[in-house]
């Protein structure tokens, strides 16, 4: 009698470690992971990839004495078995039996994916085990069958636009979109939504399941997030209708669990198969950035091209992350510039990371490798405050007298207020935020105490720590994005007040100045301010100082603290005693030591109010921990409005 084996289930491999060896069958093979289950009563833990139109089985033992473990101790890594499938199992088994067979398994015992399953001895097939497997009996509900085309159809879903385009995606140095994905979230925690969405557009020759994007919630260090991730195998990454009600979908499941929201971008813009619904799309998508600003953080991530009317996206959300040399960022390509005016230049120069970071202000990160962007948008996210999570007590702390010698007395000699700040944070833990756009102002998160908070510091390294225009509109947007989602305010003051030049005045530096004087008031969370040197004229004022609603104001006793410097102010103050002198340059040294001594040093400002104490700087970090721990239940009632109208 024989079996009727229906044909060939899959081919199965006994290895040390599944996860040692997927990546060689993923990467190597290009083949795709459809299940994986632990299966107790066998010691075994299994991983089924589709190879064609079979699979291929990694088996892993759970204990060195299980069955594959006895296995893989005599023999080592491996084939280990060929399963075939089969119909009516039990009888094939009786009958096996009948003809003196040698059997393993005389019943059939369940299997991976719950199939029921029995095993002849290797002694009948020259050393080769061979498994047999149920497909189901006729009459059945078939749920294997079932069970085979959900999985086929996942299969489908991932492998988007083909193998073929994954590797050329991976030759370009980019990963693909599950690849990315996998490399952002905790491991194991991606749950995927809507990956059977198809475009319903007549025009497209083929359409794919999840249409190009996929969607999904995972954790970031145990923490919920939402996300998408463009898939440049499909259409480009091209966004059309369905591709955008997955996007819109997505974000509002994001707004009501009141978690971060990640794009990863990847996308040659509209879908022009689709016309102006791909448009629509789009401005359902931007809608949403508006919606839900200030309620959840968003973060886009630019892998690759983002043109057009795309780009708009994220430079409405919060923080944009850039890869060097693929990811990209443009209104008008190129080519439609060289067309239109004539001017030559390339991708990476019209909008690669370098120019957005530096030049442009419209990005805020970038790396040289997707993984290393993507371990940066795991750092940031560490820094933002976790919902149904207390903050830590604050720490106890010795004084750090490294911080006596890091300012010159000088005001006019140059340092890296950034050693400041790692003085004052906790170590290791400050996040700089755009540091190649606007050098003369510093931004970032840190730590103190343990609790997270919002930097803005003046950089005496560049433009002597001046106020210009990109500084205002860099540090206004940050004070926003704090006041926002309730993170703390330090400002660390050495400002010789508003650049002065045509440049400036022309571009408007009243108005950006203004916002940063905006952004400071309107903002209610915990403000302090601490003054290290130089606190001069108007950007005195802006930057949060008691006048505006800094809640504290701290001064070290080198801090100036005036309308001008105290040279200016001496050669205005006593311009005709110092001309009529007989030695102008000592009469003006001297007058300009006795107006600071009088009018600039903290002591005045101390005597009205504006400063609430001068400490030494060894002490500072300990003071800054007790006022926000003071400050933690801060709450600031503010006139009711639809909104203030800042000046854009």
């Amino acid at each position: 009698m024989g079996i009727f084996v229906k044909k060939l289930d899959h081919i199965a491999i006994a290895v040390c470690s599944i996860e040692k060896e997927r990546a060689f069958y993923e990467r190597v093979l290009g083949l795709t992971l459809i299940d994986q289950e632990v299966i107790e009563d066998q010691q075994v833990k299994t991983a089924f990839f589709q190879a064609g139109e079979t699979k291929l089985e990694l088996i892993e033992p759970l204990t060195p004495d299980s069955p594959v473990g006895s296995f893989l101790e005599k023999k080592g890594q491996g084939l280990h078995h060929l399963a075939f499938l089969c119909s009516d199992l039990s009888e094939k088994l009786t009958a096996l039996a009948n003809q003196r067979i040698e059997l393993i398994d005389r019943k059939p015992r369940k299997g991976a994916g719950g199939k029921q399953i029995a095993f002849i001895s290797p002694k009948e097939t020259n050393g080769v085990l061979i498994e047999l497997c149920e497909y189901g009996k006729k009459g059945d509900s078939d749920m294997n069958d079932h069970i085979n085309d959900l999985h086929k159809r996942r299969l489908l879903a991932a492998e988007g636009g083909g193998m073929e385009k994954q590797n050329q995606q991976r030759k370009k140095g980019k990963l693909t979109a599950r690849e990315r994905i996998s490399c952002l979230l905790d491991k194991d925690s991606f749950i995927e939504l809507n990956p059977f969405m198809e475009s319903r557009y007549p025009a497209h020759k083929r359409v794919f399941p999840g249409d190009g994007v996929v969607t999904g919630y995972g954790t970031i260090e145990g923490r919920p997030v939402y996300l998408f991730a463009h898939d440049f195998t499909v259409f480009g990454g091209a966004l059309g209708e369905t591709h955008a009600k997955k996007i819109t979908a997505v974000m509002d499941l994001a707004a009501k669990n009141k978690a971060p929201f990640i794009g990863l971008n990847d996308s040659g813009g509209a879908r022009i198969q689709e016309g102006v619904v791909s448009l629509d799309g789009y401005g359902h998508i931007f809608y949403r950035n508006v919606l839900y600003s200030g309620v959840i953080p968003q973060i886009s991530v630019i892998l690759g091209p983002c043109a057009g009317g795309a780009v708009y996206s994220p430079a409405l959300t919060d923080f944009v992350f850039m890869a060097e040399n693929t990811g990209q960022m443009f209104i008008t390509g190129p080519k439609v510039i060289e067309k239109v005016t004539g001017e030559h230049i390339d991708a990476e120069s019209l909008g690669g990371a370098g120019i957005h970071n530096a030049v442009s202000g419209n990005a805020h990160f970038s790396g040289k490798t997707e993984e290393e962007v993507l371990a940066e948008v795991r750092k940031l996210l560490s820094y933002f405050p976790h919902s149904r999570q207390s903050s830590p007590p604050a720490q106890k702390e010795t004084a750090r007298p490294l911080l006596n010698k890091l300012v010159p007395a000088d005001g006019s000699k140059p340092y890296d207020i950034r050693h400041v700040i790692e003085e004052l944070a906790d170590r290791n833990t400050f996040f700089e935020v755009q540091p190649y756009f606007a050098k003369n102002i510093v931004i970032g998160f840190a730590r103190l105490g343990q609790k997270a908070i919002g930097i803005v510091a003046s950089q005496p390294k560049h433009l002597a720590g001046s106020l210009t225009i990109d500084a205002a509109d860099k540090a206004s947007r940050f004070i926003r994005f704090c006041d926002a989602f309730h993170i703390p305010l330090l400002t660390v003051e050495d400002v010789p007040g508003f650049l002065p030049g045509i440049q400036q005045e022309h571009g408007g530096i009243i108005r950006h100045g203004a916002k940063l004087l905006f952004a400071y008031a309107e903002a209610t969370v915990p403000k302090v301010t601490l003054i290290v040197r130089k606190a001069y004229g108007g950007a005195y004022v802006a930057m949060n100082s008691k006048a505006i609603g800094a809640d504290l104001v701290f001064a070290w006793p080198s801090a100036e603290i005036a309308v001008m410097g105290s040279e200016g102010a001496a050669s205005i103050l006593y311009e005709k005693e110092i001309k009529a002198s007989a030695d102008p340059e000592k009469a003006k040294r001297k007058k300009t030591a006795e107006y600071k001594k009088q009018n600039a040093g903290p002591y005045k400002a101390a005597a009205y109010g504006m400063v609430d104490d001068i400490i030494l700087p060894e002490e500072s970090r300990k003071r800054l921990i007790q006022a926000f721990d003071m400050l933690t239940h801060k709450t600031e009632e503010r006139p009711k409005k639809k909104h203030g109208n800042i000046p854009l």
